[in-house]
């Protein structure tokens, strides 16, 4: 009997779908081997929360993804200054849906990404540990995340 492959979230951006703050991608090769172990789904938290591509970069300000998600901390665009940190949470809670709706217990998210970082964040140019939002919340559901570059 053929079982299906267990389904997997991935960034989009890691396949090579132009969806980052500044309209590229970045394309892992690292996903070509996770295309042969797992179904992969992809998701753009950012997008889903209804950011538009390109816009500007952003970065957590106060703390990690889970500040984030308990109200301690914010996601502010780093030229604009406009906190976006709604648009973060929305777009975490998408990906928590589409997870859920698919039965989805892993993750590989971008790392170092305010959305995706998982054990590592970017904050002033600075990497530090943490998590991004949509990660802090994937975990908060039981769901195993794995950074790749």
């Amino acid at each position: 009997m053929n079982h299906a492959p267990e389904k997997a979230l991935v960034s989009a951006c890691l396949l090579g779908i132009a969806c980052r703050y500044d309209g590229g991608h970045k394309h892992s090769a690292e996903t070509e081997t996770l295309k042969k172990r797992f179904e992969l789904v992809p998701v753009c938290p950012e997008q889903l929360g209804g950011l538009p591509i390109p816009r500007p970069p952003a970065e957590i300000r106060g703390g990690d993804g889970g500040d984030v998600l308990d109200g301690n901390a914010h996601v502010i665009q780093i030229e604009t200054g406009r906190d976006v940190s709604g648009a973060f949470v929305a777009g975490a809670e998408e990906t928590l849906l589409i997870a859920k709706s698919y039965n989805i217990r892993k993750a590989f998210l971008k790392s170092r990404s305010p959305s995706c970082g998982c054990g590592e964040i970017k904050v002033g140019g600075e990497v530090i540990p943490g998590d991004g939002v949509t990660t802090a919340l994937l975990k908060r559901n039981g769901i195993e995340v794995e950074a790749v570059e």
